[in-house]
């Protein structure tokens, strides 16, 4: 049964970060994009998608209260502020998405709520991950480091470090689904992109290395996680190849196969902790009689949203059209 819950909380931290992180990765551009057909293409490229992949912070959030409640409790004490911000964020974004449409004059003022939103949303995460990588402040297992101990350097430097590469990923996005000068637009952010995303890379080994942080002890047992560097590190050739040749089709799969290595590296590295060298995942396990409970909700709720979210993103596959404004008129 805890396997059974690690696995699609897992499942769901890593569907969310990839299909979320489209949308907010075009909110970012869209703060950088001029005229009103361009920024209505971009909005086009997510409009069909972007609150049915919020969904799956949702899933995530369930799943931590249910069966790892002692997780949900101890990350709630210590991120209370920045995820009260990043849902306030995502709400503001979500109101900006519907509101520009409805107005000529304070059009302006919703567009910089979708991109600031976006921002918000984007930095709180890569922070609170940071936070989480580097090590939070505890005493007999529960948190003490007062209401800003996750406001470290290193914690803003991987705030950063996500909105590089949530904007990468978003770039890739839009080379998949538009055309035009969207599409080339687009294209021409994505090697200054994944520069940046390089930079950051190097900056948090160098860190890392500085700081000693307890990651590279994991990476010395477990040389097996060199697997993974290895795999995003092909998956980055193969994405410098296919802007070379302008495919529009293969960016996006890489990127998200860059991600999915980060992912799979962090995740390993912390294993079996769920929170860093402080809770083990059998120690933050709810009681068996709950998880089996929960197990038929899971076992059926979760399949029929992986089935959604395939069929909605084969409904609205291949290119949008510049003017397509989503519906609105």
């Amino acid at each position: 049964m805890i396997m059974f819950w690690v696995s699609l909380l897992a499942i769901s931290i890593l569907l969310y970060v990839l299909l979320d992180g489209v949308d907010l990765g075009v909110g970012l551009l869209f703060g950088l994009a001029t005229g009103e057909t361009r920024r209505g293409a971009m909005l086009s490229a997510v409009a069909p998608i972007w609150d049915g992949n919020e969904t799956w912070l949702v899933v995530t959030a369930v799943i931590l209260w249910g069966a790892f409640p002692v997780v949900y409790a101890t990350l709630l004490s210590a991120f209370y502020l920045p995820l009260i911000v990043m849902l306030l964020g995502l709400i503001l974004r979500g109101v900006a998405f519907e509101f520009r449409y409805k107005t000529q004059r304070l059009r302006w003022v919703w567009d910089m709520s979708f991109a600031g939103g976006s921002l918000i949303a984007t930095f709180i995460q890569g922070l609170t991950v940071g936070a989480l990588v580097e090590g939070l402040q505890f005493t007999n297992g529960e948190y003490s480091g007062g209401d800003v101990g996750w406001l470290t350097p290193f914690a803003v430097l991987c705030g950063f470090g996500l909105c590089l590469g949530y904007a990468l990923l978003g770039a890739c996005w839009l080379v998949r689904k538009c055309d035009a000068e969207v599409r080339d637009i687009a294209r021409r952010q994505i090697p200054v992109l994944a520069v940046g995303v390089l930079a950051f890379l190097v900056l948090v080994f160098a860190y890392a290395l500085a700081e000693h942080l307890p990651i590279l002890h994991r990476w010395i047992d477990r040389p097996y996680l060199f697997v993974f560097p290895a795999v995003g590190a092909a998956a980055a050739t193969v994405l410098a190849l296919s802007i070379l040749n302008h495919n529009d089709y293969w960016p996006f799969y890489m990127v998200a196969l860059i991600f999915l290595s980060a992912f799979g590296t962090l995740a390993l590295s912390f294993w079996p902790y769920m929170i860093p060298l402080v809770i083990t995942v059998d120690g933050a396990a709810a009681p068996q009689s709950s998880l089996r409970f929960m197990f038929w909700g899971g076992a059926v709720v979760f399949p029929l949203m992986l089935l959604y979210t395939v069929i909605s993103y084969g409904v609205f596959r291949g290119k949008v059209r510049a003017t397509a404004g989503y519906g609105h008129h």
